[in-house]
């Protein structure tokens, strides 16, 4: 169970800090914490490898068909950079969502993997997001670091202490399974995440899943298989998710028309940009610039 009072504190925390809907970051680089009064509409992002962990309230991540819901006391963990969908289910002014997420650190993780033993693959395994109960040694390990992210002495002292035993959790968790198989250098797990860093950095450009494949050491068959797998979705259908994420953000900036923000991030047809973006987010690019807020259905 969730102490009451580290409820409490952090949903305190989020309010004063103007974070209230959207989140806030701590003085521990790559903690941040979460607060929301009112259930949210669906909206996609790309989520970065992140562990989050529930302590009021509940939400919702669809990928791939797949529908993760966790709640107080669960934690979700995200090894790979992946598009979802998600909201907030579960939240009222009485009884807020309230939440705090972690960046993983892929290089400390990877320095502890040989420590790890002696737990056995599990379906869970194959997929990029994963969620369980957390046990009592996570949450506490969790709760800690976000008081000491409020003493910045302690932080700098003891937080690198706390972190290291927050990731050794991760990677013990029976939820952990993909986090594990991305630290093997020989995994497939490691190479579609290599192959996704190449996607998002080159997004824009004109993509071969022929040279992605040859150049992760797979066959293009083997290559989709295991990408799909991660993903739950296909290397171009990626790069779509990037291109159209990457558009309602310059949209919602309003610094650029919507033939420009087709232009900037790869697409050669205003019209096809018009259409999948439509299909993606519900509303026009059009619509979308004049909203002027984050809507996405």
């Amino acid at each position: 169970m969730v102490p009451e009072n580290l409820i409490n504190d952090v949903f305190h925390y989020v309010e004063v800090n103007g974070g209230l809907g959207r989140g806030c970051g701590t003085d521990v680089d790559g903690l941040f914490a979460f607060g929301n009064t009112t259930k949210t509409e669906c909206s996609a992002a790309i989520y970065d490898p992140i562990m989050c962990l529930v302590l009021q309230g509940a939400k919702e991540a669809y990928i791939g068909g797949r529908v993760l819901r966790y709640g107080a006391g669960d934690t979700l963990i995200v090894s790979h950079a992946v598009p979802v969908e998600s909201a907030v289910i579960q939240a009222t002014p009485e009884r807020p969502y309230v939440a705090l997420a972690l960046r993983l650190d892929l290089a400390l993780a990877r320095s502890l993997y040989d420590e790890i033993d002696g737990i056995g693959e599990t379906e869970s395994d194959t997929y990029a997001l994963n969620v369980a109960a957390s046990d009592a040694a996570l949450s506490d390990a969790v709760a800690r670091l976000f008081r000491m992210s409020q003493d910045p002495t302690e932080a700098r002292a003891l937080a690198p202490l706390v972190l290291k035993e927050i990731h050794f959790r991760l990677l013990r968790a029976q939820h952990g399974g993909m986090l594990r198989q991305l630290l093997r250098h020989d995994s497939p797990a490691n190479r579609i995440s290599k192959s996704i860093a190449i996607i998002r950095m080159n997004f824009r450009n004109t993509l071969s899943v022929a040279k992605l494949a040859a150049e992760s050491g797979m066959s293009l068959s083997a290559f989709h298989e295991h990408f799909k797998s991660v993903t739950a979705t296909t290397p171009l259908q990626y790069q779509k998710e990037l291109r159209l994420l990457e558009a309602q953000r310059l949209l919602l900036s309003g610094n650029t028309t919507v033939a420009s923000a087709a232009f900037d991030v790869g697409y050669e047809s205003p019209t096809q940009f018009s259409r999948e973006f439509s299909r993606k987010f519900g509303l026009s690019p059009n619509d979308q610039k004049s909203a002027g807020v984050l809507i996405s259905g």
